[in-house]
Parts: structure tokens; C-alpha cells; sequence
């Protein structure tokens, strides 16, 4: 394996982490009220289809990032995403509610992910740069860290602030990665080698900075 194709996967399992931490909110919520057998079969049912939905999208993804200037598109949106990581307020999976039956609460754990993974599945197609082999292996180590792990991963981002913005800064650097690639643009980063190696690096110290700022002016 080379450092390259090591990095990807690396990313790959860190967004996936870092994106994928409400996954777990999501599953306790839905499956509270179901008796302990059937919250399990919930768990492992409606987990198995959310990451056989999540491949689907992000492979969808990644052809879709071949059409001219979307990964360009997909890395701006994906800046805007790790800067949102750092500064929203919101919890989505608040408005997850229990569900009574086994086949309920598989269902609204599938539709939660679908409606929660846009994020990571941008972000994920953006790092695998088109090797729908990184996504599988990336989403096949990652998912029983999020559903065992993520109560602990909560925990410490919530313990430990850094650990958010460790996350936004892998969500900026490969938005960064992404628009460097972006294949209609490297007429103009031939002429601006210096640019293209930087921007990943430009793109962390504006999420990272820009959230600071926002943040602090907050807490006053």
C-alpha cells in the first residue's frame, strides 16, 4: 500500500467517525420502546441497510463528482459543511422519535441516516477520489466504531472541544484535496503549482479560524 492510498482510507474512516457520531443517537432513540431482542435485530437490521444505502449514494457520488466542476462544487460545499461542524447549535436527531414495532424503528433508523448522511456521503466520495473499493473498506471499519464506539466519541468530543475541530479541520482538508482535483482547473493550477499544494492547508486554516472567531464572539 502506498502513504496515498493509506491517507485516503484514513480520511475516509475519520469523516465517516467524525460525521457518523449521531448515527448511534439515532439507533438508541428509535429502538428504546422495542423489547431488548428486537432492539437488537433494530440495530443490526437497520444499520446493515443504512451503510447498503450509504454505499449506493456514495458511489452515485463519486460518478456524479466526474461531471464537469462538481468537485469543485462538492469541496466549497463540503468547506461549508466542516464550518457548520464547528458553529451549529442544532441537533438533528432531537426529532428522531421511539418507534413501537421492529420494522418501524429499522425504517426510521434507514430514513434518519438517508436524510443525516448528505454530509458524509459528499465528503467520503470527495476523499475515495473515485475508488469505490477505499468507500466500502472505509465504511465497513468505521460503522461498528460509530454504533459500539460513538456514545464514547460523543462523549469526548463533548470533554474534549479540540476533538471537534480536529474533525472540521479532516473535513476542510479534503475539501481542500477536492477542488485541487477538480480535473477542469489543472490548466490553471500547471501555472500555480505553489497554489494547488496549499489549498487543502488554506482551506483548514479558514474553517478552523473562522469557526474560532464565531465561537469566541459566542461566548462573550
Amino acid at each position: 500500500m502506498d502513504l496515498e492510498l493509506i491517507t485516503s482510507i484514513l480520511l475516509i474512516i475519520g469523516i465517516d467517525i467524525v460525521l457518523g457520531g449521531d448515527n448511534a443517537i439515532v439507533i438508541a432513540l428509535a429502538s428504546r420502546n422495542l423489547p431488548e431482542k428486537q432492539r437488537n435485530k433494530a440495530i443490526v437490521l437497520g444499520t446493515g441497510l443504512a451503510v447498503v444505502v450509504r454505499i449506493l449514494l456514495t458511489i452515485l457520488a463519486v460518478y456524479l463528482l466526474t461531471i464537469p466542476y462538481l468537485q469543485l462544487i462538492g469541496g466549497i460545499l463540503l468547506v461549508v459543511i466542516a464550518f457548520k461542524l464547528l458553529v451549529s447549535n442544532e441537533d438533528e436527531s432531537s426529532n428522531i422519535k421511539a418507534s413501537a414495532t421492529l420494522g418501524a424503528a429499522v425504517r426510521t433508523i434507514v430514513f434518519a441516516d438517508l436524510v443525516m448522511g448528505l454530509d458524509n456521503v459528499i465528503a467520503v466520495a470527495g476523499a475515495a477520489h473515485g475508488n469505490i473499493l477505499l468507500v466500502i473498506i472505509g465504511l465497513f471499519v468505521s460503522v461498528p466504531i460509530i454504533v459500539w464506539g460513538s456514545k464514547l466519541i460523543l462523549y469526548l468530543m463533548e470533554r474534549f472541544p479540540l476533538l471537534i475541530y480536529a474533525g472540521a479541520g479532516i473535513l476542510a482538508y479534503t475539501a481542500g484535496n477536492m477542488i485541487r482535483h477538480e480535473k477542469n482547473l489543472h490548466g490553471f493550477f500547471a501555472n500555480n503549482h505553489t497554489l494547488e499544494t496549499s489549498i487543502p492547508i488554506i482551506t483548514v486554516i479558514l474553517v478552523l479560524a473562522s469557526g474560532l472567531l464565531i465561537n469566541k464572539f459566542r461566548s462573550q
